[in-house]
């Protein structure tokens, strides 16, 4: 009688015990909170960086090889062009025969304002921070032919500066590229010659276009001397050796135009 009692005893302890346990867990309680987060379009500007790696988080103090005072600053944001290399063609031997001259390759400065021994391709830089994913276009025109204002001749009448093989860079993550013209003629009227294409839902954050890569070359400074020099070949300007050459510098401006019109995928 005792050990049937004591079974008893324990199987309602069992019982009541699972009670308890549902209870405990009908009255578990549960609650959703939310988090948020806004973002607008940014008109800062934006820094240079380097086209080799173009993170902004370490941007860079490109040099004007054709102005001690430039570079130019870039335009504000959303939509901007941050930089744009100038186009240095270094000192050259006056001749009578069809001749090609590549561009110096972008140098850069030190924080304490000494030359880096950093050079890269020449390159452009476009910023799209509107937010938008609207697509843009990024274009170039040569002002005027290679002019001096001192001389008999003045023109370099038929030069020709082209730009190929380029290479579109950015750190954006997951965003499709804009797509760059293979080969850029410009031309010394004025017509404005398309340079990349971002088309719509394309292009957003910042990107670099750099045309070929940097080799040395045997070059003659302004003193006559052989000197190495740091060039890109894909930036060249071509000079008919018909054309009548001063010995003086030949100059012309190029202006970059960015538009919110999109480029037109394929």
């Amino acid at each position: 009688m005792k050990k049937t009692a004591w079974v008893f005893v324990s199987l309602a302890v069992l019982a009541a015990a699972s009670a308890a346990t549902e209870v405990s867990a009908a009255e578990a309680a549960s609650y959703t909170s939310n988090g948020a987060v806004d973002f607008i379009p940014n008109t800062d500007p934006t820094n240079p960086v380097n086209p080799e790696n173009p993170d902004p988080e370490n941007p860079v103090n490109p040099v004007d090889p054709t102005d001690p005072d430039g570079p130019n600053p870039g335009t504000n944001g959303p939509l901007s062009i941050d930089y744009a290399s100038s186009l240095d063609f270094g000192v050259n031997k006056i001749s009578n025969k069809n001749e090609v001259y590549y561009a110096r390759a972008q140098g850069y400065l030190n924080d304490d304002d000494t030359a880096s021994t950093l050079k890269t391709a020449n390159y452009v830089q476009v910023t799209d921070n509107r937010g938008s994913n609207a697509g843009w276009r990024l274009s170039v025109k040569q002002n005027g032919q290679f002019k001096n204002e001192s001389t008999l001749n003045q023109e370099l009448t038929g030069s020709v500066i082209t730009l190929t093989s380029p290479t579109v860079r950015s750190n954006a993550v997951g965003v499709t590229a804009p797509v760059a013209e293979a080969t850029i003629t410009l031309d010394a009227a004025g017509a404005e010659s398309v340079v990349m294409t971002a088309a719509n839902q394309t292009g957003a954050g910042t990107w670099v276009n750099a045309w070929g890569s940097v080799e040395t070359v045997t070059e003659i400074d302004k003193d006559g001397q052989e000197v190495q020099a740091d060039v890109t070949k894909a930036v060249a300007l071509s000079v008919p050796g018909s054309t009548p050459k001063d010995a003086v510098s030949y100059t012309t401006t190029l202006t970059w135009v960015l538009s919110d019109t999109p480029g037109t995928e394929g």
